[in-house]
């Protein structure tokens, strides 16, 4: 099982709405789209996490109106750890 940091995201253009706005996740020599990363989170082959705020929180996947989504567990830090991140090039 791999263990990644995500260090940078690309957000959909056209979807503004929390739940739907992750298109890609990435760090140093990699990049995922969402539709992978949460097969493999679900399926235990993958494990991704952020550091931010001085902490380390694992992203997981959450549901929201029928629909699957990467997020980090609760850290008490806002904004979104995820959506904070800088855009993967």
């Amino acid at each position: 099982m791999a263990t990644r940091q995500v260090t940078c995201i690309n957000k959909r253009p056209s979807h503004y709405d929390p739940h739907e706005r992750i298109q890609n996740i990435g760090g140093y020599g990699w990049k995922h789209s969402e539709a992978d990363a949460i097969r493999w989170v679900n399926a235990g082959s993958e494990n991704y996490f952020v550091t931010a705020g001085g902490q380390t929180v694992r992203v997981i996947v959450a549901r929201h109106s029928g629909r699957e989504y990467l997020k980090t567990e609760a850290d008490g830090y806002r904004p979104d750890n995820l959506l904070a991140l800088p855009e993967c090039p």
